[in-house]
């Protein structure tokens, strides 16, 4: 029975991290390898999936907020020490192998369905489009039920009128949405679209409700915050770069302006040397004829 529960303990060590389990971490240092390294530079993909398709399962390495605050705290004094760089290079290549493989996922789907990648794009921003109106709407409803109960008619109305412009581009944009599904794609997987950040089937058929739920779920948001980590890493890089551009070259003619008067000034007085010598052989010359 002993033997027994160990797995068990084992096995829900490794199911949920050894901090849920109780297991001290005070003989841990951030720099030690057991410490996750996306958790002290920002953020650690295993806890923005949790209880979705993508769920990775608790990270294995120790996520423990006082390691990170002293990393944090030592990165501040010291932002020279090499081991930050180090720190910092392996956990944006983490993100983006991370982000990478959800984008061959994308292109697999996409050629499964055999739409080109505009006809997606097109498509997902107008399905997630339409769903951002309908949640207004639906925002826009409760806020017309709170002004009625407290008695502001006036703004009421306005909301109403705000939100009957929302239908109306609702109801556009869903034309629109109609006629893209009516000229483009196979007819086996005429319905489906595949979304370009997180990579879920997505169907035209499916209600503004369902859209909203999948562009406010937690896989769609995480990988939008992931695509976001990306554009900023790239942002940081070009800018590092800029700072540590190298002091623009001299033109040729500026470069050997200064050489070249030192040229000059040693011919002046090589010239002078000649003449005083030509000078002397000729006076000497001239005495012994």
């Amino acid at each position: 029975m002993g033997r027994l529960a160990e797995m068990q303990r084992k096995l829900l060590e490794q199911m949920m991290g050894p901090e849920a389990m109780g297991i001290a971490t005070v003989n841990l240092v951030w720099s030690d390898e057991k410490v996750c390294r996306n958790f002290l530079c920002g953020t650690c993909p295993h806890t923005l999936f949790t209880n979705t398709k993508m769920d990775l399962g608790a990270c294995p390495k120790s996520h423990t907020e006082r390691l990170k605050t002293e990393f944090l705290a030592a990165r501040e004094a010291s932002p020279s020490d090499p081991i930050f760089a180090k720190f910092q290079t392996e956990y944006e290549n983490n993100i983006f192998a991370f982000v990478d493989e959800c984008d061959r996922r994308i292109r697999t789907a996409q050629r499964r369905l055999e739409k080109t990648p505009e006809e997606n794009a097109k498509t997902t921003n107008l399905m997630r489009e339409i769903a951002e109106i309908e949640l207004a709407i639906q925002g826009g409803t409760e806020k017309i039920e709170a002004l009625g109960e407290q008695g502001k008619v006036e703004e009421s109305m306005k909301e109403m009128a705000a939100i009957e412009a929302l239908k109306s581009e609702k109801s556009e944009k869903e034309r629109d949405l109609q006629q893209l599904t009516d000229t483009s794609g196979a007819s086996g997987h005429q319905k489906l679209r595949v979304c370009d950040v997180c990579g879920a089937y997505l169907s035209v058929l499916d209600s503004d409700r369902r859209l909203a739920d999948h562009f406010g779920g937690k896989m769609h948001l995480g990988y939008h915050e992931l695509r976001n980590m990306l554009t900023k890493f790239r942002e940081e890089r070009e800018k590092r770069k800029g700072q540590a551009a190298p002091p623009p070259v001299p033109s040729s003619g500026g470069s050997t302006g200064r050489g070249s008067e030192h040229r000059s000034t040693r011919d002046d007085h090589r010239d002078r040397d000649r003449e005083r010598d030509r000078g002397y052989s000729e006076r000497h010359s001239s005495r012994y004829e």
